[in-house]
């Protein structure tokens, strides 16, 4: 008897889930005005056994409104093996990132100290900054995000990308090992690797980088990394200034002035100009490549962090 009783169920559950697909689609012209917006009504058969113990026949189900502002963000340039999925791709400048939060968490959970900063280092762009840690100190997400890349990349070592829901994706480098892989869901302060020495360095940190689309971005300019853990802005313009390391050194930061507005970012992104570089060939001296390229040999130095007596490498790039 109870069987025969869910067999004949079946039939009216096919029938009641197409009634409800029927109105969500057409409920902007069926649906009463004060439940338009918010829920949808729909009056169940009278004397059934869907309605015995009810002290209504009808049914109210909430609607469920989803922000304009959700995107996939593993819809486009989604790769668990190549560090830089937007290597071809070329972004018009200025750059228009959104943060839903205003604070992020410490990628370690000892006191920040940046023992390199984001800038010119030793002839080539240093791409993010360098956190003092321990071998085997815990590392975690700055923001929730999904796991882009967990893997050995070259130079880097151990690396973890997190891609966050803004688009922004941060880099954990040189790790000792990784505790996530790739297409993990994560969660702000989740532990994610242990800090380590891996790849090309010289004594355990966390190379930490910051980009967008493939544009690395001057950390410092997102992120407060004293104590506070600040986002500096939710709404914010980034020009050419603030991801190309030969605006700024290593050595020490840079003074920050967050744009918030369109108009400002536009007029910096005129009059801002490119970096020029010069890629060093063999028989190449500072005094053959002063002349050619009509600067400074002390300016060389002073932008490339390099002494007169440097020796120069065959593929080695100077900024002019």
């Amino acid at each position: 008897m109870r069987f025969e009783r869910y067999r004949l169920l079946i039939p009216f559950m096919k029938h009641l889930f197409f009634c409800i697909a029927f109105i969500c689609i057409t409920s902007s012209v069926f649906a009463q005005q004060d439940s338009l917006i918010n829920s949808i009504k729909i009056e169940l058969p009278p004397n059934t056994i869907f309605t015995k113990g009810l002290s209504s026949d009808t049914v109210e189900i909430p609607l469920v409104e989803l922000s304009a502002d959700t995107v996939d963000i593993k819809a486009e340039n989604w790769d668990n093996f190549v560090y830089d999925p937007y290597r071809n791709d070329l972004h018009a400048f200025p750059l228009e990132i959104k943060f839903t939060d205003s604070t992020y968490t410490s990628p370690v959970l000892h006191e920040k100290v940046i023992t390199s900063h984001y800038g010119w280092r030793g002839g080539r762009a240093h791409n993010g900054i360098d956190i003092d840690l321990v071998t085997g100190d815990s590392v975690v997400a700055i923001l929730d995000g999904i796991v882009r890349l967990a893997k050995y990349v070259n130079g880097y070592g151990n690396t973890v990308i997190i891609r966050h829901y803004n688009g922004l994706e941060s880099t954990y480098a040189h790790l000792s090992k990784i505790e996530t892989k790739a297409n993990d869901t994560i969660q702000r302060g989740q532990f994610i690797a242990k800090g380590g020495n891996t790849g090309n360095s010289r004594g355990s940190h966390l190379h930490l980088e910051l980009s967008y689309k493939g544009e690395s971005i001057y950390p410092e300019y997102l992120f407060d990394f004293s104590s506070k853990n600040e986002i500096r802005t939710q709404h914010v313009w980034v020009t050419q200034k603030w991801t190309h390391a030969r605006f700024h050194s290593s050595r020490h930061a840079s003074e920050v002035t967050v744009i918030e507005s369109a108009d400002e970012a536009e007029k910096l992104v005129k009059l801002a100009k490119l970096p020029k570089y010069y890629v060093v060939k063999k028989g190449d001296t500072l005094y053959g490549i002063s002349r050619k390229n009509n600067t400074s040999i002390a300016a060389l130095c002073n932008g490339n962090a390099i002494k007169k007596t440097s020796k120069l490498k065959i593929g080695q790039r100077l900024l002019l």
